[in-house]
């Protein structure tokens, strides 16, 4: 049976109707805007005053884009470092959060404060580059993934999440002779994909969107760019060159459709992936968020 609301209650379910509604729109805005910039003939966009439609609907800003022939080498760069570095990451982080959240590990404490001394205190940026030239990593593909492979926060969001597991799933697991890598990869795993799949999203956002170390260890190696390092510098060469670029040529370009372009190109691949790990994401946050 319909539940009946009196007046007040229908004025308050319309004020957060509408509350939300705002925020949503403020929310997905800024995405439709940058699409319509990126959509629309580049002198016309330079008038301003597009909001929702392109005026003159053209797609020669994205053929602007993907005429630089390192695109599609960095693109693949890309890819292979989100998918490498997200895979790995998930699977060192969650074996150490699984040894932290263990009651029966003795140096559970010592471990715990020295991950939480990592967040605060940073070597500094000329040590670890000092660093990762020690270690041979300059102008190798390794860089991507070596020095990003655990994250303390990454291990503390998944140790509360494997804290609240019962107790009896590991105990059985020893009684009939299992080890604790095989509890870890064939009962922790794969009943705890809510955190897995929040901490994969996390990781593969912030490795698709890096660009800051191949500029530090790896600008000498054209082969070893990321997308995100390439598109940075086809903006700088925008930037330089667009005052310039309408005398004698046939095409003007501009750094505000360039931009807008390169926006929507590097944020749709994440927007394909990100409903399929929404309903995990939520959950990890929530329950991992909690503590009996």
């Amino acid at each position: 049976m319909p539940v009946h609301q009196t007046r007040g209650e229908r004025v308050v379910d319309i004020f957060f109707y509408a509350l939300l509604t705002v925020a949503a729109f403020s929310t997905v805005y800024p995405f439709i805007y940058l699409l319509v910039i990126s959509l629309n003939e580049t002198q016309d966009a330079l008038r301003g005053g597009l909001y929702f439609w392109p005026r003159k609907l053209t797609l020669e800003n994205y053929l602007y884009v993907f005429e630089n022939q390192r695109l599609a080498r960095a693109s693949l760069n890309s890819v292979m470092r989100t998918v490498i570095q997200t895979v790995l990451s998930v699977f060192a982080c969650g074996m150490l959060a699984y040894v932290l959240s263990r009651k029966t590990f003795i140096f559970r404490k010592a471990f715990s404060l020295t991950l939480v001394i990592t967040m605060y205190v940073s070597g500094g940026l000329i040590p670890t580059y000092l660093l990762i030239k020690n270690l041979h990593l300059l102008n190798t593909f390794a860089v991507y993934i070596v020095p990003g492979l655990v994250s303390a926060f990454y291990i503390f969001i998944m140790r509360t999440f494997f804290e609240q597991l019962p107790d009896g799933l590991v105990e059985s697991a020893y009684i009939d002779g299992a080890n604790d890598f095989r509890i870890f990869t064939r009962i922790i795993m794969p009943i705890s994909l809510p955190v897995v799949a929040t901490v994969a999203l996390y990781v593969a956002v912030g490795e698709w969107n890096a660009w800051f170390d191949n500029y530090l260890y790896n600008s000498r190696n054209e082969n070893l760019a990321v997308l995100q390092y390439e598109l940075q510098k086809m903006i700088q060469v925008v930037e330089n060159t667009s005052e310039t670029e309408g005398e004698g040529s046939t095409r003007i370009i501009s750094p505000l459709t360039v931009k807008s372009t390169l926006t929507i190109l590097v944020t749709v691949p994440i927007l394909l992936v990100y409903p399929f790990l929404q309903k995990y994401f939520v959950k990890g946050l929530t329950l991992g968020a909690m503590k009996d």
